[in-house]
């Protein structure tokens, strides 16, 4: 029983994660096109839409390479509550503060005072990235810390991906429900949104999101056993040498960014193509459902999957549904039944797909261990959440430049949209996509070789010989 109370604190806590990474790396991007630069001077609104965007893709593009480093100081942390709660309690708070204050627009200031608002937007952000990266490393780093066994891991690893799978996707269902009950609530006419209604909006998130950090903090426990004692401060430098010599890391890190990239590109547009394609963003709550249903099914199936099929072929499998969805996507038209399949055909891999990722890069802990001597949890595990980020950064500088691109900006409606501005939009969302897919899964395929199998022999390699060496030393 107290394994199932750590499982659904740890899922707890993803979900309330990932609705958050939804909100910060779909949303927040939405909001900025549609309403925080509304003024009546269309030039302005887009010029201001580029700048917020290009600072976004920046800041996030430096900070990345600060994760590792993050990481690093994650795994020095020694507290009597362990190494990584005290990171969640403190960089969650935070982390919820800034999300709800980027979802407005700094009292009027981004109209009022342009500049001003820039300066101070740009502040913000930095600390909300920041803090955020302490958050999510110290939350993911967390996994292999919760158990040495690979079906354990598993466990959790699935527990996790559903509660994270249920965050992202609850967004999706209930954010322009919500958006549309606050801005009414604050003198929106039916049916319109307004910049309070988004505002509000972010404070449930954050309230969600800081609760399920709690839960997780206050429901799990770390093992404390002989691998993971073989433990050492790391500096700085040592950091990037930890994971470069990594290569079973560095291969799986290739792979996943590109494969995320395609992913949160798609998945960030989908709701432009509702608005500003299909004519339909009321319908738009229907993804959310089946997504979050479609992301159940994907999740609770995986461990069965996983008993019959090695981790490379899954992914190769996901890779070939994903590429089907893409395809229909381009021949469904308006047919919203259609587009919903696509919907299905694209998504429900990715759980699967992200699973398989995220146990071959926490096994990759163990792999390190066993090649390089020492054992770094968080600085390894830092690398999938520097990964998404990553991903996040590019795909909002991508979103932001393509709803310029095709007049998807403001007060814009479907029948705005060009021809043009259509072929380019359905360049950035699919076609791109489709090739990086591609990439990815012939990376994978091809270079990582660390299998279910060969991590479990470098377990109890490990184990025998730090026994040998804790006998020796007299311990």
């Amino acid at each position: 029983m107290k394994r199932v109370g750590q499982y659904l604190s740890y899922a707890a806590g993803a979900f309330g994660h990932d609705a958050f990474y939804a909100t910060l790396s779909t949303y927040f991007m939405i909001f900025v096109t549609s309403q925080l630069f509304t003024s009546s001077d269309s030039a302005f609104n887009n010029h201001m839409i580029q700048l917020v965007t290009v600072m976004i893709l920046v800041i996030r593009l430096v900070e990345i390479f600060f994760d590792p480093i993050i990481g690093g100081v994650v795994d020095n942390t020694r507290t009597k509550w362990g190494k990584f709660k005290p990171w969640l309690v403190i960089a969650g708070a935070l982390s919820s503060i800034f999300l709800v204050i980027i979802f407005t627009d700094f009292g009027g200031l981004a109209t009022a005072n342009p500049t001003l608002y820039l300066i101070l937007f740009g502040i913000v952000f930095v600390l909300l990235d920041s803090v955020y990266s302490f958050k999510d490393i110290a939350f993911w780093s967390m996994l292999p810390a919760l158990s040495l066994d690979n079906r354990e891991r598993a466990k959790f690893g699935t527990v996790a991906r559903f509660g994270s799978t249920l965050g992202a996707q609850g967004v999706q269902i209930v954010v322009i429900p919500l958006v549309l009950f606050f801005s009414g609530v604050f003198g929106a006419s039916s049916g319109n949104e307004s910049q309070a209604g988004w505002t509000w909006f972010a404070i449930i998130i954050a309230i969600i999101a800081y609760v399920g950090t709690l839960l997780t903090v206050f429901g799990t426990k770390e093992e404390d056993n002989i691998v993971r004692r073989n433990t050492e401060k790391t500096s700085v430098f040592k950091v990037f040498k930890v994971v470069g010599q990594n290569d079973q890391l560095m291969w799986q890190a290739i792979s996943y960014i590109i494969f995320a990239l395609a992913y949160v590109v798609t998945n960030s547009m989908l709701l432009y193509y509702f608005k500003y394609v299909l004519g339909a963003e009321h319908s738009f709550y229907l993804v959310g459902i089946f997504t979050a249903i479609e992301g159940m099914i994907a999740v609770a199936i995986f461990p069965v999957l996983s008993r019959f099929m090695q981790r490379k072929l899954i992914f190769l499998s996901g890779a070939i549904i994903m590429l089907l969805g893409y395809t229909l996507f381009l021949f469904v038209g308006s047919n919203i039944p259609l587009v919903l399949i696509a919907v299905t055909l694209f998504f429900t891999p990715y759980p699967i797909m992200f699973l398989v990722v995220l146990m071959t890069i926490t096994d990759s802990v163990e792999y390190g261990q066993w090649k390089n001597g020492t054992r770094n949890e968080s600085v390894t595990l830092a690398i999938r959440p520097l990964l998404d980020k990553l991903a996040g950064a590019v795909a909002n500088g991508v979103v932001g430049f393509a709803a310029v691109a095709a007049g998807m900006t403001g007060t814009a409606k479907a029948a705005d949209i060009t021809a043009s501005g259509l072929t380019q939009f359905k360049t950035f969302m699919f076609y791109g996509p489709m090739i990086l897919i591609v990439i990815s899964t012939i990376i994978f395929w091809r270079k990582v070789t660390l299998t279910e199998e060969s991590h479990t022999k470098i377990v109890d390699e490990l184990k025998v010989r730090l026994t040998a060496k804790e006998a020796a030393e007299g311990k």
